[in-house]
């Protein structure tokens, strides 16, 4: 098992920065998601903790030893890719028991280690096929049978299940997550999907741009974004964000759009007239009426799209586009008019100007 320890970790090609001083620290048995848009530098640093990427300066230790310099085969660190990179003239016990034959392991030790992980994913009848007759889920398995045949200290993931249908992602996702918890060996996940990362994760790392946005369990990311970036990126449908201008009234504070003012139901530690983004999450608002300290929006229906348990309702709410997740069963029509109610706890506040999270 391992703990894995990223410090001031900078990539450049050439003079082009792609990471700007990453640091992270990973513990023992931990399952770590990396997330963010394509192009945000979380493939290059899985790459790099792998050793198929040069670092340019900064460092990472595994178990406290720094492994900047050592090759791939020297790291312990086993990686399961995008595209499964079997070896198509290889059976699934080739493929699976290849790295062990590299190493010259006994061919009776192979075969042993190559059965068991098998049978830990389901793939003994399939042992004497050749890739080409698999399904892709079973392909996924044998790339992963691959590298738990290793022992390795690390696991690595980058977006393993881009390649699979909707249904398939699901299962599979499930699979990754109880596999790991039963063997209890790191694992660095990469994937651009938040819903992956939701799911799986102790701990969700956010990047952008090949920075860091926010580190910490995936309900306190939801829960807490730290800024904008986060706000956004994170659930699905995507936070509201309505901005407006702050102002102080009574001991509480509120924030004015156009003519409509929304209690935040606290004091905010801003000046007045401060620019303020108000951040609601589509699930945090409803058409009944509520008890306690409340916010309400006026709302005009444009769109309704059913999703099964719940619809979305797409519309304008203080001249800005608002999306509200409401219960099917609520009669709404196009064209009408209607007030949207939330909780003053559940509204997120960001400092325009900054983009951080004031409340």
């Amino acid at each position: 098992m391992a703990t894995v320890n990223i410090q001031q970790l900078r990539k450049n090609y050439g003079t082009i920065p792609v990471l700007h001083g990453i640091d992270l620290e990973i513990a023992d048995g931990q399952f770590v998601s990396l997330v963010g848009a394509s192009g945000c530098g979380k493939s290059t640093l899985l790459r790099m903790i792998a050793g198929l990427e040069s670092v340019t300066s900064g460092s990472i230790e595994l178990n406290g030893r720094v492994i900047n310099d050592l090759s791939p085969k020297d790291r312990d660190i086993a990686m399961v890719f995008q595209n499964y990179a079997l070896y198509p003239h290889m059976t699934v016990a080739q493929n699976m028991g290849f790295s062990l034959h590299l190493r010259k392991e006994p061919p009776q030790r192979i075969d042993q280690a190559v059965r068991e992980t098998a049978e830990l994913l389901g793939l003994a009848p399939y042992l004497d096929r050749y890739p080409k007759a698999l399904s892709g889920g079973q392909r996924q398995r044998v790339a992963m049978g691959r590298a738990i045949v290793r022992q390795p200290q690390v696991f690595l993931f980058d977006e393993p299940l881009s390649n699979l249908d909707a249904k398939l992602r699901v299962q599979m996702r499930i699979e990754i997550r109880t596999l790991q918890r039963r063997l209890g060996t790191t694992a660095i996940y990469v994937t651009h999907d938040q819903m992956e990362a939701m799911t799986m994760s102790d701990l969700i790392v956010v990047m952008n741009a090949g920075r860091i946005e926010q580190v910490g369990a995936p309900i306190d990311v939801y829960d807490h974004p730290a800024n904008l970036f986060v706000a956004t990126f994170i659930g699905s449908p995507a936070m509201n964000l309505i901005e407006g201008t702050l102002e102080h009234e009574a001991g509480l504070s509120l924030v004015r759009v156009g003519d409509h003012r929304i209690t935040l139901g606290r004091p905010i530690d801003l000046p007045p007239s401060t620019p303020v983004v108000v951040g609601i999450r589509p699930e945090h608002v409803t058409l009944a009426p509520l008890e306690g300290p409340t916010f309400s929006l006026p709302f005009n229906v444009e769109l309704i799209e059913p999703t099964g348990a719940d619809s979305h309702v797409y519309g304008r709410a203080c001249g800005t586009q608002v999306v509200a997740s409401l219960s099917r069963r609520d009669s709404l029509a196009l064209g009408e008019h209607v007030t949207l109610r939330g909780r003053c706890e559940q509204l997120h506040v960001f400092d325009k100007a900054s983009g951080l999270r004031v409340v």
